[in-house]
């Protein structure tokens, strides 16, 4: 796909964004329908309506991100009329266009802007990340976020029928796959020269560690929001997902995470340190 093609239409989702009297952003709906190529706002809709769906199945208050409203419009003469809008955050936008029709090249691009914009806001609304300065600081607080979201991970694996320990770690396979243009686990430990008992995370800088972190996240909230029942298709998702994530880290001109530089373990770093500077407290 043209590079200039794919940041002129990202440049559109940007243009058709709106701001609140408080300077919060939002999106119009009837705005992104056109944008995404919808004839009619009635076709548009049942998208909404997934979305809402996808949303609630995830565990979000749908009223934080859809908000129905009636908006004034003018008919000529001074006349007005109400019509039907939906403010959307910058998640809505992306719960939408993952449930919008797959086959307009449009949607396919918006699907790849909001997912990776919806995340690095979610990383740069994180107070406690903006005030890191050092990659130490910044490698510390993303492996804390991806033990987090390995947990959550694992129990979405599980509601899709990955249970026994065996089936995760072949789940956690394809994932690395996708993402590592198809080395498994014990082909990243070989190609990064670790030892079989240290762990990948542990030597990850920030950059590769923020990749693995998108990954997570947003297996976890594909196998919740459609429902994905079965190792095989947890699998086959865990491997979409992370290819997906590979292909837009391409797309930026970023350095494929295998190709990465190899950081010392995470482990070594001071901990005490950097507790104090990530909390603020003296380690107990």
């Amino acid at each position: 796909m043209d590079n200039k093609l794919s940041k002129t239409n990202q440049t559109i989702f940007e243009q058709i964004k709106r701001s609140d009297q408080n300077k919060n952003e939002y999106w119009s709906a009837r705005d992104l329908a056109k944008v995404l190529e919808y004839s009619e706002y009635r076709h548009f809709k049942p998208v909404i309506d997934r979305a809402k769906d996808a949303c609630k199945n995830s565990g979000y208050e749908v009223l934080d991100h859809f908000e129905d409203i009636l908006e004034m419009i003018e008919l000529g003469k001074g006349a007005k009329r109400g019509i039907d809008e939906v403010k959307l955050s910058r998640y809505a936008c992306y719960l939408i266009v993952q449930n919008a029709d797959p086959t307009k090249e449009i949607v396919a691009l918006g699907q790849t802007y909001f997912a990776v914009q919806t995340r690095l806001q979610e990383i740069q609304q994180m107070q406690a990340y903006q005030q890191l300065n050092t990659e130490e600081e910044k490698r510390i607080f993303l492996r804390k976020e991806m033990a987090e979201h390995n947990k959550h991970l694992a129990e979405a694996a599980k509601g899709a029928g990955v249970i026994e320990p065996i089936d995760y770690a072949i789940f956690q396979n394809h994932g690395y796959m996708g993402l590592y243009g198809g080395l498994d686990a014990k082909g990243i430990h070989k190609r990064k020269g670790l030892k079989k008992s240290e762990n990948i995370l542990d030597h990850m800088g920030s950059t590769e560690l923020a990749a693995n972190l998108f990954r997570a996240t947003q297996t976890e909230e594909k196998l919740k929001r459609e429902n994905i029942k079965g190792k095989q298709k947890a699998n086959q998702t865990h491997f979409e997902v992370g290819k997906k994530v590979r292909k837009t880290i391409e797309e930026l001109g970023g350095t494929m995470p295998e190709n990465l530089p190899v950081a010392g373990s995470i482990k070594k770093l001071d901990k005490k340190d950097n507790l104090k500077k990530l909390t603020g407290k003296k380690k107990k």
